[in-house]
């Protein structure tokens, strides 16, 4: 009888198997682009990984196979997005890992090379990231709304009460099957903004009103003139 692999008989079984499915270039290339949010066709993500429709294509299986992504048809084509929230909340996770292991270049600072409209304001899968969303994280900790606990968040009685003005129905989140609200590390600000279900209902309730704008490019969110109004009364009362 074959012996059980390192991964099979350890107490983390399939993480040798998730970490090799992340481990290739291209998948990874693929697994990034659509940390946006967004669905894309098979086509797309081949071009952005650079690879033959033959080799996309077997790649893109594994990772469907492996629970990475999830596909649908649209016509006729095929579309791909991440599986869930938490994938993509490890992927960000990781992208922290790889700045802060980078050889020779240890990330003690936010990482200069990032584009500054990306700095400034793009999306985490689902929840905002970037310098603008590290400002509201951090209002709405020192401001009393949300208490730390751990990794895991909890709305106080006040900050219960103002979610709820702005729209935010509390209860409807806490029913969904993911955590309610945890901190993310910002890859570019090296300090946390706010994930999870929470995180998730801000930003869609901050483009319902008018306060940001996504844009032609993935990732990168625009603040509007409504929206920076709104976000410097919040941050700075």
């Amino acid at each position: 009888m074959p012996l059980p692999t390192a991964d099979e008989s350890s107490h983390f079984p399939g993480l040798a198997r998730v970490a090799a499915l992340l481990a290739d270039p291209g998948r990874a290339a693929m697994l990034w682009a659509l940390m946006d949010g967004s669905a894309r066709p098979a086509g797309e993500l081949t071009m952005v990984a650079g690879l033959s429709p033959s080799a996309a294509s077997a790649h893109l299986a594994r990772l469907t196979e492996g629970g990475m992504l999830a596909a649908e048809v649209r016509g006729r084509h095929r579309y791909f997005r991440i599986a869930t929230p938490e994938i993509a909340q490890t992927i960000e996770a990781l992208m922290n890992v790889a700045h802060a292991t980078a050889p020779l270049r240890p990330v003690t600072r936010p990482a200069r090379t990032v584009p500054l409209e990306m700095r400034h304001a793009r999306t985490c899968y689902d929840h905002m990231a970037g310098e603008v969303a590290v400002q509201v994280f951090d209002r709405l900790v020192d401001g009393g709304w949300l208490a730390l606990e751990g990794d895991d968040l909890e709305a106080t009685e006040a900050g219960v009460a103002r979610l709820a003005a702005w729209g935010v129905d509390l209860g409807a989140l806490r029913a969904r099957r993911r955590r309610f609200a945890c901190t993310c590390l910002d890859w570019s600000e090296r300090r946390p903004h706010l994930g999870g279900a929470l995180g998730a209902a801000l930003l869609e309730r901050f483009t319902s009103n008018g306060w940001v704008e996504r844009t032609s490019r993935p990732r990168v969110l625009r603040i509007t003139p409504l929206g920076q109004r709104e976000f410097d009364a919040f941050v700075r009362p």
